[in-house]
């Protein structure tokens, strides 16, 4: 058997694994070893599983997971997100689908202290869903806005997703961490104004609330003042070479600590579930970042990429054909695949493709995180939407997925817009 032979069958035979139920991490772990070993040794197999556990467990970067993790889970118990909510419903709840705006903006904002979209999606469906039932908004955009609000997480750092890609591709999370900002600030107001299409077609979906004074409004924006200026301290020192973004989830992690106990939010039983929810997801990560280098070795010594690389240079596709394929290949992937998999299982492949065609590394990271986290609100695997319907169980599944859709097209049109302007990402990087 050719080595790219054996890397199909290894690819097919870890598909099925998943098709049945395998976690993600463990099926690419066992494709991998089996594989280097086939083709290789297996004593050889084991050496490389050995270099790879120590490579993972001493890397510096890794340790942004647990931290900025920890953060988020210490700033969740001090009561955040109801704070950023109410503070954006203050702000925009006197428009036509303000609350529904509102939430996208505490989205963004609860985003900047936590790096998982699911955990703001979840957060907002508990904070933001109820305050706009109440007052008559449409389910469909209630709770598309809420599931929709929730993949800013994803560029807005500090993002899981984009530790994943630097750890995977060696390239550096703080220039990742700096790439996500303009984007992600852009796709709040995307998605703000297809909120506020929607609202003009039909006014009944998104009624007006009340019109708060500006002492109403500055008192709820002192209630989110000190976090902000956490985030601001945390990513303008990544920014500005303070520090580096292990230390910045170091400070982070303090600093959140310290807002808690201010607070009165720093209960024993508050800190044992934050450490608890944090170990779990660390070892979450971890399971499948090491799954996916194990695999990537296996993808390595096949020849798979190479032949990839060599296969389009001699079909003489234009580089930007070649992209436009790949990021479809992410949207029917998303039907199937949830954003972490997507990541772990097609970056090896597409990295070294997309790089050796000239196109940046962090521009390639933003694309490849922005396609993995429109999965996240298209079916049948929109992890958002089963998220937000476990949290609101007498909204069907249907209805959610109905009013992402118009967020998916902006999605689109969002991605159409860093492509076609590549500053738009990698300006702050080159800062």
């Amino acid at each position: 058997m050719t080595p790219v032979l054996a890397g199909m069958v290894g690819i097919g035979t870890m598909f099925v694994f998943i098709a049945f139920g395998m976690p993600i991490g463990f099926a690419m772990g066992l494709v991998g070893i089996l594989g280097f070993g086939l083709l290789i040794s297996f004593h050889a197999a084991v050496i490389k599983v050995g270099v790879i556990a120590f490579d993972l467990a001493t890397n510096y970067a890794i340790g942004t997971v647990p931290l900025f993790l920890f953060m988020a889970h210490v700033l969740f118990a001090s009561g955040i997100g109801h704070d950023l909510f109410d503070f954006a419903a203050r702000m925009l709840g006197h428009r036509r689908g303000g609350l529904a705006m509102a939430t996208v903006g505490a989205s963004a904002g609860f985003a900047s202290v936590n790096a998982s979209s699911l955990a703001t999606t979840a957060t907002m469906g508990l904070v933001a869903l109820p305050e706009m039932r109440r007052h008559g908004y449409s389910l469909s955009l209630a709770s598309g806005s809420v599931a929709a609000g929730g993949t800013i997480g994803s560029l807005i750092p500090p993002s899981g997703m984009f530790i994943i890609y630097g750890i995977l591709t060696e390239t550096s999370i703080g220039d990742m961490f700096a790439a996500g900002i303009i984007p992600g600030i852009l796709l709040a107001l995307f998605y703000m104004t297809v909120i506020a299409i929607l609202c003009r077609i039909r006014p009944a979906a998104g009624p007006a609330g009340p019109r708060y004074g500006w002492r109403e409004r500055w008192q709820g924006f002192l209630r989110t003042g000190d976090v902000i200026v956490l985030f601001v301290f945390v990513m303008g020192g990544i920014l500005w070479g303070w520090f580096t973004p292990t230390e910045a989830g170091a400070m982070g992690a303090f600093g959140a600590l310290v807002i808690s106990g201010i607070r009165g939010k720093l209960s024993v039983a508050a800190l044992r579930k934050a450490v608890y929810d944090t170990l779990r997801t660390t070892g979450m990560i971890f399971g499948i970042l090491f799954g996916a280098l194990v695999f990537n070795a296996f993808v390595t010594v096949t020849t798979i990429p190479l032949n990839l690389v060599g296969w389009v240079s001699s079909a003489e596709l234009p580089a930007l054909a070649v992209l436009l394929i790949i990021l479809a290949l992410y949207l029917l992937l998303g039907m199937i695949l949830d954003a972490s998999a997507m990541m772990t299982l097609t970056v090896p492949l597409f990295f070294p493709l997309v790089t050796g065609l000239g196109y940046d590394a962090v521009l390639f990271g933003v694309l490849v995180v922005r396609m993995t986290e429109i999965a996240l609100i298209t079916p049948p695997v929109g992890m958002n939407v089963y998220v937000l319907s476990g949290v609101a169980r007498d909204i069907p599944l249907t209805t959610i997925f109905r009013g992402t859709t118009p967020f998916v097209l902006a999605d689109l049109l969002h991605v159409a817009l860093l492509m076609a302007v590549p500053a738009l990402v990698l300006w702050l990087p080159s800062l």
